[in-house]
């Protein structure tokens, strides 16, 4: 089996990786990890999906990808100019909400909401105010993490934040894990009831 043959990406992305690679954004999510997140919004018919760290909005495609036509992603980031071409490929979908803020300041305003699933691509509801983006979770609601193995983009702070967050996910209570040493490192965790 080879986990990297026949992904059947979304038919945006190789305009978006075009558009990525240009401006040399390099921690966008690779293409397994599209493909794990696609499949987990494909299990939430319905559902209200949350990305933290949107990026040019190449996870944000997988994501829609597996969506079906009811549900809604919320996507965030703080870079307007990052987020300017995400919007340029993936805006024309209704399903989609772009919200240009920090992530934190977000997490903060969206204490109301509740969310089937949330994938969380930035120090904000990550590394740090964990606690605020679980608790945005509906019970059974899925979490996921990604570059939890050591990746050439990562910030040089990066590197020490992995394994408190690792260590974190491992000790609570209120949702089960599992760590998946592929792709760039996953945590995949769901809420309990």
């Amino acid at each position: 089996m080879d986990d990297c043959q026949n992904l059947k990406a979304p038919p945006v992305l190789k305009a978006l990786e075009k558009d990525t690679e240009a401006i040399g954004f390099g921690m966008a999510s690779d293409r397994k990890t599209g493909s794990l997140l696609r499949v987990l919004a494909a299990s939430k018919p319905g559902g209200r999906f949350l990305e933290l760290g949107t990026g040019t909005g190449i996870a944000a495609a997988w994501i829609l990808d597996g969506m079906d036509q009811a549900a809604t992603l919320v996507t965030v980031d703080s870079d307007e100019s990052l987020v300017a071409i995400a919007k340029r490929h993936l805006g024309r979908d209704p399903r989609v909400t772009f919200c240009v803020m920090p992530g934190l300041q977000f997490l903060k305003s969206a204490t109301e909401n509740r969310y089937d699933f949330l994938f969380a691509d930035t120090w904000p509801g990550k590394y740090d105010h964990l606690d605020e983006a679980l608790q945005l979770l509906k019970p059974g609601g899925i979490y996921v993490v990604d570059d939890m193995l050591p990746q050439p983009s990562w910030p040089q702070d990066h590197a020490p934040k992995v394994p408190g967050l690792i260590a974190t996910l491992e000790k609570r209570t209120d949702v089960v894990i599992v760590k998946l040493s592929w792709s760039t490192g996953l945590i995949v965790a769901t809420k309990k009831r």
